[in-house]
């Protein structure tokens, strides 16, 4: 693999069948989502049976992300769309109550009566829709319409800068939760995290479901950039979900946050993702806007993990192209510069000092690959956030699910292969396998750092091998 940006596709009616899905392996995908939002408990089962089944075709470590719905403000069900013009004034109510004025639909959050105040804003749709709220009662708000458009059935609702008092889990996200443990996910992600409590407490569900999934964390509104550090530090990844959070805050501070975040999680050594609309376009284009390969080139150049597809995907026409884009844009991108955030990474841990220190070494010498001997995968992700250079980088683990665990982990190629008592075979063992499918050729130096214990490699230890 010379592509280091990882690759996450949201699968859906577009994407569902299983030779669509290897289609998509093939093209290069890392990952696939399950959006929770929109599927079903059996159909859910149903695609990672299919995963799983393609993954072992391909002799792929793929792994599965469920995306939990999180405490979203949504319209209610519609009998038919509402079409608003400006001026035009729409009701938003409790459930169980009647309507005052011709335009009107329910909430499924109680609270937001009590949250919001005359004269905030209420985005619907991600931006399709902006409001004043005017009036607000016990049972209901009024709002002033201020641009045109229609509004349908569970349409999300934004309130740029309102401290919402929403739940972290929902009780669908707990039957979801309990459905992704279930069927083994690799990752899992919460959605509006807003703090780091939020992320404690998936976890601490997650614990008590006995799963064992890395736990992503998507930043999608302004109090999730207030709390940015602490949710950084709690969880395994951050996703910088650029739909909802591109609604929270002015347009033109969008790409700024972004910049900000991924420089942040390369500090502190966690893992991030930029997702949403980077290829929107293809939704029904062929190509993309020279727009959108700018901003895929550009989170390339960040050095962000991994890059997502949403729609382009799950309902798309040209899923494989889009796939295929990515691949193209990124791997571009890896032959030039990148930002170097990855320097600024802060030492805190011994581990972390011994990953520089075995980077280090393996960017100074010609043709070295550099291999971490990890059990949990915990070193290869140190590692990773420190960008080395070399594009021969392996995570040599005796454990399936590591190796999937490590799928949306930039530049790294995990494999498979059980350790020895000694440590002189598991490095024979090591190089037998890069030389069997041409990693590496005679004489090429290997890097080999482990946090492995054994009776002749010390903990947090490095060697310098020759093939």
């Amino acid at each position: 693999m010379t592509r280091k940006t990882k690759i996450i596709c949201t699968l859906g009616p577009a994407t569902e069948s299983e030779e669509m899905i290897g289609k998509l392996m093939v093209a290069g995908t890392n990952v696939f989502r399950l959006n929770m939002s929109h599927a079903k408990h059996e159909w859910a089962a149903e695609m990672v049976k299919r995963v799983r089944r393609q993954a072992q075709h391909f002799n792929a470590h793929i792994a599965v992300l469920f995306d939990l719905t999180g405490p979203s403000i949504r319209t209610g069900d519609l009998v038919e769309p509402i079409t608003l013009a400006d001026g035009d004034t729409v009701e938003f109510r409790k459930n169980g109550t009647e309507a005052t004025v011709e335009k009107s639909t329910t909430v499924n959050y109680d609270g937001l009566m009590a949250d919001v105040e005359v004269g905030n804003t209420l985005v619907v749709d991600n931006g399709a829709l902006l409001m004043r709220i005017d009036v607000v009662e016990a049972d209901r708000i009024l709002c002033h319409v201020k641009t045109p458009g229609t509004m349908g059935s569970r349409r999300h609702i934004n309130l740029p800068g309102v401290r919402l008092n929403l739940p972290a889990l929902t009780e669908k996200d707990h039957k979801d939760l309990a459905l992704a443990v279930e069927c083994e996910a690799d990752y899992i992600a919460g959605s509006f995290v807003r703090d780091a409590a939020h992320v404690r407490e998936l976890r601490d569900a997650m614990i008590a479901l006995e799963g064992d999934a890395q736990l992503v964390a998507k930043i999608e509104d302004q109090e999730a950039i207030r709390n940015i550090d602490a949710i950084i530090s709690e969880a395994d990844v951050i996703m910088i979900a650029r739909g909802d959070l591109g609604t929270e805050v002015e347009f033109e501070e969008l790409p700024l946050l972004q910049r900000r975040i991924v420089k942040r999680c390369h500090e502190l050594g966690k893992r991030v993702i930029v997702a949403t609309q980077l290829l929107e376009s293809m939704i029904t284009n062929p190509t993309p806007t020279r727009a959108e390969v700018t901003d895929v080139m550009n989170a390339a150049y960040e050095e962000a993990d991994c890059l997502m597809l949403s729609g382009e995907t799950s309902v798309g026409r040209y899923p494989e192209r889009c796939v295929e884009a990515l691949v193209r844009i990124s791997s571009r991108m890896e032959r030039s510069s990148g930002q170097g955030f990855g320097h600024a990474m802060l030492m805190r841990e011994e581990r972390q000092k011994v990953a520089r220190a075995a980077v280090t070494l393996a960017d100074s010498l010609p043709d070295a690959c550099l291999v971490v001997l990890t059990r949990r995968g915990v070193l290869a992700n140190h590692v990773a956030m420190l960008r080395p250079r070399t594009s021969g980088f392996y995570a040599i683990t005796p454990k399936e699910s590591v190796c999937r665990k490590l799928a949306l982990t930039r530049g790294v190629r995990a494999i498979k292969l059980a350790f020895s008592s000694g440590i002189e075979e598991t490095i024979q063992r090591v190089t037998a396998q890069l030389l069997k499918e041409e990693l590496i050729r005679p004489g090429n130096p290997i890097v080999i750092v482990s946090d492995i214990l054994s009776d002749h490699f010390g903990a947090n230890s490095i060697l310098l091998h020759h093939a």
